[in-house]
């Protein structure tokens, strides 16, 4: 009777030991099980009607138009800085001309280059200074 005793106890050990195991693969199964009912979820579109995903959704609008705002934003930044640029690069070429322009008239306002003008057209540099007009009026002007 002790070896049948003996034998039972460790038949029972056995199937102890198993069923430990077993329910660490169960466990595991039904964390597997919860992760493939996710994905499914997800592939199917069965979690957009649920009653969590329907109570957010509010939120979740508010979320995406601030996503489209922020998008908009930086297309209207960059708009801006190009034109800036563009801006940029005309007004230095404005400068540019203006500086050509203010030199081509100081070389053109030399009292050398206005005689060599004049002198083209048949007007002479006076040799004689100017006189002075002076007129001595007593009677104060009509008007």
């Amino acid at each position: 009777m002790r070896n049948q005793l003996k034998i039972a106890s460790i038949q029972e050990e056995k199937l102890n030991e198993p069923v430990a195991e077993e329910t660490v693969e169960t466990t595991a199964s039904i964390k597997g099980n919860k992760v493939t009912r996710t994905v499914s979820s997800l592939m199917s579109g069965r979690f957009l009607i649920s009653e969590t995903t329907l109570r957010y959704l509010p939120f979740v609008m508010f979320l995406a138009f601030l996503s489209l705002l922020y998008i908009a934003n930086g297309y209207y930044a960059q708009a801006k800085d190009r034109e800036l640029d563009k801006l940029n690069n005309e007004l230095g070429e404005l400068r540019t001309q203006y500086v050509i322009a203010k030199s081509k008239l100081m070389y053109l306002s030399k009292e050398s280059e206005v005689a060599k003008a004049a002198s083209d057209m048949g007007i002479k540099e006076a040799v004689i200074p100017p006189d002075k007009i002076v007129v001595n009026n007593t009677k104060p002007a009509k008007r």
